[in-house]
């Protein structure tokens, strides 16, 4: 059974740092993308960053420059270095993995979620 598992999550202050982790377990026949999304309080769920089996990252304008996604492919786990963050960064933030279980079937998997807040 494939399961996303994130930490790192927690309170700092504006202008702060955090560092999201997410370790991907179970077997896989196949990684397309692994990536990072939040959701806030009252509004939809945001994309923030992928990062492909090659190691090609995408990133949302709003985190573009603050945001650095990276990947350990032995271990199977994604991150998110957080920079300079802002109040409008407060969230609940959740790892993404897009795989083949097989060959043929292609799923998407969402962790659990972490939450960041940030004080002004």
């Amino acid at each position: 059974q494939v399961q996303l598992v994130e930490s790192g999550g927690g309170f700092v202050q504006a202008g702060g740092s955090l560092r999201l982790s997410c370790a991907l377990s179970g077997e896989i026949y196949a990684l397309n993308t692994m990536g990072w999304y939040r959701q806030a309080p009252g509004k939809q769920r945001e994309f923030l960053a992928y990062i492909t089996s090659g190691g090609s990252a995408n990133y949302a304008d709003s985190v573009k420059g603050r945001f650095t996604i990276s990947r350990d492919i032995p271990e199977m786990t994604v991150f998110l270095q957080m920079d300079s963050l802002r109040p409008e960064d407060t969230a609940v933030y959740y790892c993404n993995a897009d795989l083949l279980i097989t060959m043929s079937s292609r799923r998407e998997y969402w962790g659990q979620g972490t939450q960041v807040t940030v004080s002004s």
